[in-house]
């Protein structure tokens, strides 16, 4: 049985932008093919929470080969997608300075395709935080139903 959400989506606007792929590209260092952040269209500093978006088009790099005929976002784009929001969090609103590096992944399900034309959602809860590194429970959702989750650690470096 896949895992609660981290929080309710219907009481979100989803339709409203709090930081745009322009503002998401002034703090993470990915760029062009490897951008994996569209927006980020709610947090709560308080409760450490987060919600941004990508959405999947059919120009993304690995469509013509990651299953031709048939293509599916890879499993580590996803979790790719994830340690960017985290990591744009943890800078821009949580306020970190320097450098965030990806140092750690765990407790990870597949549990649907994500394919062109879907809008993958990404709610994150950091949920461990010291002063240099910091770990987020991720989901990525697609028309209401999680398709992976994941923890994702991040490091001051």
């Amino acid at each position: 049985m896949p895992p609660q959400l981290l929080f309710d989506l219907s009481q979100i606007d989803l339709t409203q932008i709090e930081y745009t792929r322009q503002d998401i590209a002034e703090v993470n260092p990915q760029s062009y093919e490897m951008s994996q952040l569209d927006a980020i269209i709610w947090h709560d500093l308080d409760k450490l929470l987060c919600l941004g978006y990508k959405d999947v088009t059919e120009k993304e790099f690995w469509v013509r080969g990651h299953i031709p005929g048939r293509p599916i976002m890879p499993g580590v784009i996803m979790v790719e997608a994830a340690a960017q929001l985290g990591s744009f969090f943890m800078k821009r609103i949580y306020g970190l300075t320097g450098f965030i590096g990806f140092s750690g992944i765990g407790n990870t399900k597949f549990r649907d395709t994500v394919v062109p034309g879907s809008r993958l959602y990404l709610l994150s809860h950091i949920s461990k935080l010291r002063s240099r590194q910091f770990s987020a429970t991720v989901q990525g959702v697609v028309n209401n139903k999680i398709v992976f989750d994941t923890v994702i650690s991040g490091m001051n470096v």
